[in-house]
């Protein structure tokens, strides 16, 4: 942009860019924005998603997006956030710098809902009672103190292959706007669904709180606000929701709109990168 090259002065050295790498689920892997690439593979992602955005404003310098659909926090499985973070931070014979190192100045994570059973939640509430529904919150609320705690590990862990980065750990928005009707699932449900989001929120925040305690720079940045009036069923929905194919993967992640001004403009507005690159 011109304006952009008239604020450097001539000889000046360009603005620093921080080093960007991001891990996690489905919203991290830009589920919802458009069309997947290798869907079916072990790990997939879709574009444009909060990663690109970000890595498009020139305020950091994107080095690998390792985030999976579906990715649960731990386990077995190769595209979980802890192998993610682990192969990251192992150097290769084509890549001896590994991606997770000491110069990386920002990482950023969602993680937590799949490890809750989310899906299987919106299952049951988009086809039973009241009662039903606050029985299956109930029973992924039961596994809530344990995410908290591998939540802890895992921004514990990437301080130890990053130990420079800010780690921004994103939260999810409430999926409903209970006023606006039956899409799909009940209202009433809509609303124990939207509280089940804050209870996921909180125990991310907690731990985020926690891994400060220990010394990790960790920041939770919260996209609620920003998704006020833009959930699935608002007549300006930044959230997906496909009502010819209620099971269809994609629905209940952001739009295209919903990762750029929900997802990017939140990690901007909160961890504003151009201050850390300052640092």
């Amino acid at each position: 942009m011109v304006l952009g090259l008239a604020a450097v002065p001539a000889g000046a050295a360009p603005p620093a860019k921080l080093a960007y790498v991001s891990v996690g689920d489905s919203y991290s892997a830009g589920t919802g924005a458009g069309v997947a690439n290798n869907p079916g593979s072990a790990c997939w992602q879709s574009s444009p998603g909060y990663v690109d955005d970000v890595g498009r404003t020139g305020r950091v310098s994107l080095v690998a997006n390792a985030a999976c659909h579906g990715a649960l926090l731990s386990g077995g499985s190769a595209t979980s956030v802890g192998n993610q973070i682990a192969a990251l931070a192992t150097p290769t014979a084509g890549s001896p710098t590994p991606a997770l190192n000491s110069a990386t100045g920002l990482v950023s994570i969602t993680a937590g809902a799949n490890d809750v059973g989310v899906y299987q939640v919106l299952s049951v509430c988009a086809t039973s009672s009241s009662a039903q529904c606050s029985a299956a919150v109930a029973l992924s609320g039961a596994a809530l103190p344990g995410l908290r705690a591998g939540l802890t590990a895992t921004y514990l862990g990437l301080k130890q292959v990053a130990p420079n980065a800010r780690i921004a750990v994103l939260g999810y928005p409430r999926l409903f706007d209970p006023a606006n009707g039956f899409p799909v699932i009940p209202p009433t449900n809509q609303i124990i669904l939207n509280q089940a989001t804050d209870q996921l929120n909180a125990s991310i925040t907690a731990a985020v709180g926690a891994s400060r305690a220990a010394g990790v720079d960790a920041q939770f940045v919260d996209v609620t606000d920003r998704f006020a009036g833009h959930a699935a069923n608002s007549r300006d929905p930044w959230l997906v929701l496909d009502q010819s194919n209620p099971t269809a993967d994609y629905n209940f992640h952001p739009t295209s709109t919903g990762y750029d001004e929900g997802y990017k403009s939140a990690i901007m507005g909160s961890v504003k990168p151009a201050q850390l690159a300052k640092k």
